[in-house]
Order: C-alpha cells, then structure tokens, then sequence
C-alpha cells in the first residue's frame, strides 16, 4: 500500500517552503489526493488545511505570489487563492456541525485528527504533508487508502453522525458513487434513510449542485439509485421516486406485463450518458416519461397505455425546473424534447411521408438531431433482433428527414412571409386573422402545396386572403386599432 504521495505540483512544494518559514504544518487533503491517488487525472483545485490561522496563513502565501487574487471568508476561516489556472483554498483545521434547524455550519478552531474526522468519507479525509521534514507523508486516520483499494465510501465516524453534521453528504454519497463508481457501504446507506428528512435544512442550490453532478456522471443511475434506495430522491426529486410502482401487469393477465417505468427510465439516461455529454439532453432522457403514472390506464384488449405522457410531462418541466433552481432557459429546450419525444415513432407508425417529415421539423428546429438521438436512447430491450428493427426504423426516419431538410429547409422554418407584411398588405392590425393567415401559409408549406419560398408563399397569400379575412372578421378592438395606424 502507498504510503508517501507523489507531489509533482510545483506549486505545492513552494507553499510547502513558504509553511516551513512560517512555522506552519500544512497539509493537503481531499479530493484532490483522492483524485491522484486514482489516476484520475490532475485536479486544479486544491485543498490545503494548515494548523492555526488558515487566513493569516493564506494572506502570506498571496503576498509570496504577485499577481495572485486572495478571496477571504471570515465567518468560515477560509480563503481563497487563484494563481493562474489554480484555485487554492486554504482553511484552518477546524470542526464543524449544523445546528438542528440551520443550514449554516458552526466551525471552530481544532486539531488535524478533528478536521479529518468531520469530513464525508475516509477517501476524502487523507492529508499529505507540505512541510519539507515529512514531505509526501499521509496520514491516514481513518483507513481511508484501504476504502481507495477495496472501492468503497465510508464515513470517517459514525455516519448518523456525519449526516447529522451535515445532511449535504447524504446527496455527496450518491454523488461520489457516481462520479468515482464506487459502492456505499450498507451501514452508510441506512443511515442516509434514517437521517432522510434532514435534507430539508440544506439549500435547494446545493442539493441541486449535486444533483447536477451525478447526471454528468458516467452512469449516472449509480448515484440516482442509491438516492431511490434510501427514499431521500422521494424529498428532492419525487417526480422521479414515482415512477416506480406502476403497475406491471393486470392480477392474472401476463400478456399484458409492462416495464418498471423507474428501471425503463434509468436505463434511457445511461443509454444516453453514452452517447452525449449535454446535460439538458440528459435531463430530457431523466424526464421524457416523467407523467406515466398520472396518465396510466388499462384498456381491454390493449394493455397499459399512457396516452398523453409525453404532453403532460413536458408541462411539468418548468415546474420542476423552478422547484429545483436549474436554468430557466435549459427548461425551454428539455420541455420541447420531452414534448416531442413520441413523435419519430409515430412517423414510422403512420408512414414517413413528406408532409409528416416537414410537421415534425417544423415543430423541432434546431433540436432534430438531439431528438433522434433521445429516440434511440430510449430503445431498452434486451431482445437484439428487436434493437435492430428499432434502429432501424430510426435510420429510415432520420435517412427521410436528411432528404426533405435539403430539399425543403424546414430545420430552422420560419414562415416566408411575416407577420408585419401581412399586416402591411391586408390592411390589418396585430389580430387573430394574421395569425390565422401566416398559419395558413406555413401549413401550406409543411403538407407540400407550396415550396418554402418566399414569392410562393406571398402568392398563395394573396390567393387566400380575401376568403380567411371573410371568415374571421375583427373584433370591434381590432378595427379600432386599424383606425388608430392610419391616423398615424
């Protein structure tokens, strides 16, 4: 087993220097050394406890450093140094512990064996020495290089007692399991049930930090799994919780067994963690059947259907997104695939004619390819000839929709004429009828009646015009407003 640690940052070694002059034992510790000792490639932010005054101490490894920024939190005895492409955070050993309703932690001043000890796991809890008379040493309180070995997380203390500290492990558990695919140890995983509801004193920005950080894991149901198995995803993320528990099948009707949504779900977002590394396309994947159990129903003859999931669900992303702090913007885009999320097997169902090949690129845009590839994500059998007719059919689709996008132009459709010139031409203010119009015109277009292009589209509105303003007449606000322009 490893016993000194292989400090190749230079850097580290002149802080190491700068302790020495100042009488300081300094350590390194956590997730970079874990990270190192993995192989995991070379961390650029470090961690480095230092016995006494972390700030005083950081406030003189800066002033060595010109060009350095020092950021300091006093209230937290912390601080923080960026020399070019290193973020140093430099911290006084200390202990820490939430009050039973405070989302803040308490710290103070404590020994090194007391700062190992309040950390999550012992795989994060090892410190090397800075100092030149131990330079490379470990210490290892905790047995945490045989936690490294065997590829498992446990907490340095009784974890009822880490989590109590501070609930946010729970969900970092979850989270190193899958960023680092290790396994949680069993006494770990019922002390996160037990202690389950004391999530709730943690900010909604750092439980979602969190979560963000498992679905940008490699196998990201390593870690929504073990937050399923303790029920804490039933507090933070219930929409998912509940897809497990429907129905498989009717009481003495096999034929008509159903996947577990949950596992059918979980096995979609692996599926799709192979394929892409955008976030949102997986969230979309975490959420393309997020409203079977609402829309659930059996029908005679049928089986399970969920008519409708696909529309409810994606009304439910922007609620959830709100819940969850997540990007606004990012909703927008995993709404329309989980709206859409049905409708390249329908083209193979109904036949991939022109005119449905337009619709569906007229309704997608610039997301086409990432909806193909959900699509293909979400194909989970275990039988391989069916994994084949399902590609497959993904290929004719995706062979079709190659074909009219070059010859028609619908992947960033707008309609040719605009709104402001129909406005202009029919003598009309801002109205349902233009609406009626333009939509007309783009309908046109998707069934093939007219080419995606401007002059066609200007005549065919010409052509129609005088009949759908016959239709639709304006309101009395309506005509007001076109007294009002041409006052102007």
């Amino acid at each position: 087993m490893i016993t000194k640690f292989p400090i190749t940052e230079p850097m580290l070694v002149a802080i190491g220097q700068i302790a020495d002059d100042a009488d300081v034992a300094a350590y390194v510790v956590g997730g970079f050394v874990r990270d190192v000792l993995l192989n995991r490639g070379n961390d650029r932010d470090i961690d480095i406890t230092v016995i006494g005054d972390g700030v005083a101490f950081a406030k003189r490894v800066s002033t060595e450093f010109p060009g350095s920024r020092l950021s300091v939190y006093e209230k937290f005895r912390t601080a923080l140094i960026e020399i070019e492409d290193l973020k140093i955070e430099i911290v006084g050993a200390r202990k820490e512990s939430y009050r039973s309703d405070s989302r803040n932690p308490i710290t103070e001043e404590g020994t090194l064996e007391e700062d190992l000890s309040r950390r999550d796991f012992t795989v994060n809890a090892l410190a090397v020495s800075l100092n030149s008379a131990r330079l490379g040493d470990i210490t290892d309180l905790f047995n945490g290089l045989t936690d490294l070995e065997s590829r498992i997380l446990r907490t340095p203390l009784d974890p009822l007692v880490t989590f109590e500290d501070d609930p946010l492990r729970m969900m970092r558990a979850a989270r190193f399991a899958a960023q680092l695919e290790f396994m949680v140890v069993p006494e770990a995983l019922d002390a996160i049930y037990k202690m389950r509801e004391r999530i709730s004193i943690v900010s909604q920005e750092r439980i979602s930090d969190e979560f963000v950080k498992i679905m940008s894991s490699r196998i990201p149901s390593l870690g929504i799994n073990i937050l399923f198995e303790t029920e804490l995803l039933d507090i933070i993320f219930p929409e998912i919780a509940h897809l497990s528990g429907v129905d498989l099948k009717t009481v003495g009707v096999e034929e008509y067994a159903h996947k577990d949504v949950y596992k059918h779900t979980m096995r979609v977002l692996d599926n799709m963690a192979e394929m892409s590394d955008n976030l949102w396309l997986r969230f979309a994947a975490l959420l393309h059947d997020v409203a079977k159990p609402k829309t659930k129903a059996f029908r005679e003859g049928i089986g399970w259907t969920f008519y409708g999931h696909d529309h409810i669900g994606a009304r439910w992303v922007q609620k959830i997104f709100r819940r969850m702090k997540l990007p606004m913007e990012a909703a927008k885009y995993v709404e329309k695939l989980v709206r859409l999320h049905m409708r390249p097997m329908a083209l193979v169902d109904e036949g991939v004619t022109d005119s449905a090949v337009r619709r569906v690129l007229f309704e997608v845009g610039e997301e086409i390819d990432d909806l193909l590839t959900l699509c293909r994500a979400d194909i989970t059998s275990k039988n391989p000839r069916l994994i084949k007719k399902y590609q497959a059919n993904y290929d004719q689709v995706a062979a079709k929709m190659a074909e009219v996008e070059e010859k028609d132009q619908m992947r960033a459709f707008q309609s040719p004429v605009r709104g402001e010139e129909i406005m202009a031409i029919c003598n009309l203010p801002p109205s349902r009828t233009v609406g009626i119009l333009k939509h007309a015109i783009e309908e046109a277009i998707i069934e093939g009646e007219i080419p995606n292009e401007y002059e066609a589209a200007k005549a065919y509105m010409l052509q129609i015009k005088d009949k759908i303003v016959s239709e639709n007449p304006l309101t009395e606000r309506e005509k007001a407003r076109v007294g009002s322009r041409l006052a102007d």
